[in-house]
């Protein structure tokens, strides 16, 4: 009997050994905690391990689009967010990719990256152009934040070494910074609302101001493509704001190595878009997913194979 038995409970373990053994591990490349990339990746990765049988996905806490494109291009299981004008660098293999080019390819086209440039009152900015011998952060390194902060101060002719006391802070180093008068102003791209800004809107003794920069689209668009759009932080959205905040936008979208199984591509799309009310439950600027924004006119990186087969299903010809 005990021979039965151990025999038995020796099967029973190796069954389940074979299952984790079988499961598929998925890294999902994010962001700082401060921003929206991060609890976004979070809830995704919730949603992917509830839903696509086999499928083991974790969030990891990155330093952003940058970083999570060479993550990306590493050859590990990554999926990672990216803003548009990152990844087209990665593809091409200019500027922060010069070295190397990723082979990377679009699962799906998320939601606007809207920049905030953010002051205080007291710091005497109300201008692009008054950030010129003022401490600013231009966004943590390895961050899609820095490559567009970097191509605005050239698109209002400012010089991002000589004209700026720059410093290399995440979103929520940066609030704090402010908070401490160690820098005058930050920027930052990302969804709306962003927690470390409403953070700092929040903040008692402090008063809010957002910089107008939405004239440097056209010059942006001149030198790097058709990448950003003029558009709208509303003054609701930050306690604080007194009118409404003209600014650049970037698409956010969520990539893959082209080396990814066509099937594990087909499920990560299907289960986005066919489990969205759990992503906005985590973050709200899940509303922004749409089968309608699945086009090639939004997204400069191809689509994976397998995301464009569940796109196809669903009547989208991404040709």
């Amino acid at each position: 009997m005990m021979t039965k038995l151990l025999r038995a409970c020796v099967a029973t373990l190796a069954i389940g050994l074979a299952g984790v053994a079988g499961a598929q591990n998925l890294s999902i490349a994010t962001g700082g905690t401060g921003g929206v990339y991060y609890p976004l990746g979070g809830g995704l990765a919730a949603v992917l391990s509830k839903h696509v049988p086999g499928l083991q996905a974790t969030a990891e806490v990155t330093g952003g689009s940058v970083d999570n494109l060479k993550l990306v291009g590493s050859g590990q299981p990554y999926v990672g967010f990216s803003m548009a004008d990152a990844a087209q660098d990665a593809y091409k293999g200019e500027d922060k990719f010069k070295s190397k080019k990723v082979p990377v390819r679009t699962i799906a086209v998320l939601y606007p990256n809207r920049m905030h440039l953010v002051t205080v009152e007291g710091r005497n900015i109300s201008k692009l152009s008054d950030l010129k011998g003022k401490h600013v952060s231009t966004g943590s390194p390895g961050s899609a934040t820095e490559v567009m902060a970097f191509r605005i101060l050239e698109a209002a002719g400012l010089d991002k070494d000589k004209d700026v006391k720059r410093e290399r802070l995440s979103v929520a180093e940066s609030v704090n910074a402010i908070k401490d008068n160690k820098i005058d102003a930050f920027f930052w791209v990302g969804g709306l609302p962003t927690a470390a800004v409403t953070d700092l809107a929040n903040t008692p003794g402090t008063k809010l101001k957002m910089i107008d920069h939405a004239e440097t689209v056209p010059v942006m668009n001149k030198k790097y493509g058709n990448l950003y759009v003029t558009d709208t932080i509303p003054k609701s959205i930050y306690h604080g704001m007194t009118a409404d905040n003209q600014q650049a936008t970037v698409m956010n979208i969520l990539v893959a190595n082209e080396n990814m199984d066509d099937k594990t591509a087909y499920n990560i799309a299907k289960t986005i878009f066919e489990k969205r009310d759990e992503l906005i439950a985590v973050h709200k600027e899940a509303e922004n997913f749409k089968l309608e924004n699945q086009k090639t006119s939004a997204t400069p990186i191809p689509f994976h194979p397998g995301a464009a087969k569940y796109y196809a299903e669903k009547g989208i010809k991404l040709n």
